[in-house]
């Protein structure tokens, strides 16, 4: 059993191999050039490689569709008619669409189409027989990729003179022009599929000594593996032991706390090196996972001296005889994803019908005895540099209790003063009280949660919740944001600190996430608790 994010499968339609269904684009500016307000057939002219670009999404086997805020109705400055003859002329120049998704309002309409609101995703994801999560949604504005974010579906920036630095810098991954964004599409795809006819496997290795959030979101490669594999043991270190109890198809865990991966290292015990080489002896095959910062070498090692016959992992540097498969992964990619891909690398292809979202296992999710429907704040966060500071949040949770949340805060046993503070008088405060399995539970109930880089926002994740992410942009979004859950980014994704990879703030009053504005905190939280969906549970 497992807990499954209602943004999942299609009931009765199986997931075919890959990581994506369909793409939806954005039209003006996207697929044709930006003529504002156009009525005219005539006017319509495609970006430069825009048809062959989109024949090749077609021969991949994926659905296209196009979704397009036509605000020009509402203002009537064109007819609908207008507009369809518009796009008619699109689709007989670029070929044809799955489905067209058409807004044909204006903002001051409130309505749940007009983008960034993810109305017009979900829409175009359910007539193209699928779900938002296994859709991408390519765009040339910030409002194309907060739909995506807020829908869940992956998000591709093609800026064009028109587009804000600040929707650069906040988008999840950006691309030159439309033909590079396909080609990504297309790479990303193959990624994880197999190389050659996967094999049945005895007793696999999977190794991710790291942190809670770091551990759950090798989710779906562990999965992967479990797939061909008749038993499955993960080594984990002591910070993701809990998160490693939570995950499908994991059958023993080894805890071993690693010295060139904690951050907090001891001395190299070579006695304790030696019993964990003797504890890895007997295995078929190992795949180790890292981060794009740590090196997968020295447990390469120790694998081999225990006579692991088979080793695999992302290596840039030459490994040598330690490796049996040598995996590289362009910078950027979203974590569960690389480690699908050296999964699927190693010879263990995702198995039909996963939707490769994030999961828990739901006999180790506690449920929570609060009434379903509330909102949590979750202030706290594993590195100082990723949390918000408490004055805010307190203000935030006073402001959500003002418009009608009831509002639950949370953190670890360390946190019990923060949560306090951020609690205050209008929000229930958990704080010190929750296992692992708890939070788990407690998210689980929640309309979403609002929370920073951190490990609760992928538990958050993995029961589907949506996420207003609080991001500190000192590592990338589009590779550590919540994976395929609806999502909100807030925050100063251009702020001095981006890139960095601090763990203590390096610039002076914390402006990335100080300067958190109330009001668009209420907002997030308005709009991803209208689109909450009930957590599914599945054999």
């Amino acid at each position: 059993m497992f807990i499954s994010a209602g943004h999942g499968q299609v009931p009765g339609v199986t997931t075919p191999p890959g990581l994506f269904d369909a793409v939806l684009f954005d039209r003006d500016g996207t697929l044709v050039h930006d003529v504002p307000y156009n009525g005219d057939p005539a006017l319509v002219e495609p970006v430069a490689g825009a048809r062959a670009a989109l024949d090749r999404l077609r021969a991949a086997g994926l659905r296209l569709g196009v979704v397009t805020n036509q605000s020009g109705i509402a203002r009537g400055l064109l007819t609908r008619a207008q507009a369809d003859a518009v796009n008619a002329r699109v689709e007989e120049l670029l070929g044809p669409f799955g489905t067209w998704q058409v807004c044909p309002h204006d903002d001051a309409a409130g309505c749940a189409c007009r983008k960034p609101a993810p109305g017009l995703v979900h829409a175009a994801a359910r007539a193209l027989g699928t779900t938002a999560a296994r859709c991408v949604v390519v765009g040339d504005i910030g409002r194309d990729m907060g739909a995506a974010l807020a829908a869940g579906a992956t998000g591709i920036l093609v800026p064009t003179p028109v587009t804000l630095a600040g929707e650069v810098a906040a988008a999840p991954a950006v691309a030159a022009d439309l033909p590079a964004a396909v080609d990504e599409i297309l790479r990303r795809q193959a990624s994880v599929a197999a190389a050659g006819q996967p094999r049945r496997r005895r007793h696999v290795l999977v190794a991710r000594p790291d942190s809670a959030g770091d551990v759950l979101l090798m989710g779906p490669a562990f999965r992967a593996v479990a797939a061909h594999a008749d038993r499955v043991t993960l080594l984990c270190g002591p910070r993701g032991r809990a998160a490693a109890e939570l995950l499908p198809g994991v059958d023993e865990l080894i805890e071993h706390r690693l010295p060139w991966i904690d951050p907090q290292p001891q001395p190299v015990d070579p006695a304790a090196m030696a019993a964990l080489t003797d504890r890895l002896a007997g295995f078929d095959e190992a795949v180790v996972f890292t981060s794009f910062h740590q090196s997968a070498l020295p447990l390469a090692l120790l694998l081999r001296m225990a006579g692991v016959p088979r080793v695999s992992a992302i290596s840039d540097d030459y490994p040598g005889s330690l490796l049996d498969v040598r995996h590289r992964v362009p910078p950027g990619v979203p974590e569960p994803e690389r480690a699908l891909s050296l999964a699927a690398a190693a010879g263990f292809p995702p198995p039909p019908g996963d939707d490769l979202a994030l999961r828990l296992r739901a006999d180790r999710v506690v449920p929570g005895d609060l009434p379903p429907g509330y909102v949590v704040v979750h202030p706290g966060a594993s590195v100082p540099a990723r949390a918000a500071p408490a004055g805010p949040l307190r203000a935030a949770v006073a402001a959500l209790a003002a418009a009608g949340h009831r509002v639950v805060v949370t953190g670890g046993p360390a946190e019990t003063a923060l949560t306090a503070e951020v609690a205050g008088d209008a929000g229930t405060d958990l704080g010190g009280r929750l296992s692992l399995g708890e939070l788990a539970g407690v998210l689980a109930a929640a309309s979403c949660v609002v929370v920073g880089n951190t490990g609760p926002a992928h538990v958050a994740a993995a029961v589907g919740t949506p996420v207003v992410s609080l991001y500190a942009p000192t590592v990338p979004y589009g590779q550590w944001g919540p994976y395929r859950v609806p999502a909100v980014r807030l925050g100063d994704a251009a702020a001095p600190c981006r890139d960095t990879r601090a763990s203590v703030c390096p610039v002076p009053a914390h402006p990335c996430l100080s300067t958190l504005e109330i009001s668009a905190v209420v907002a997030a939280v308005g709009l991803l608790s209208a689109s909450s969906k009930p957590v599914e549970v599945a054999a």
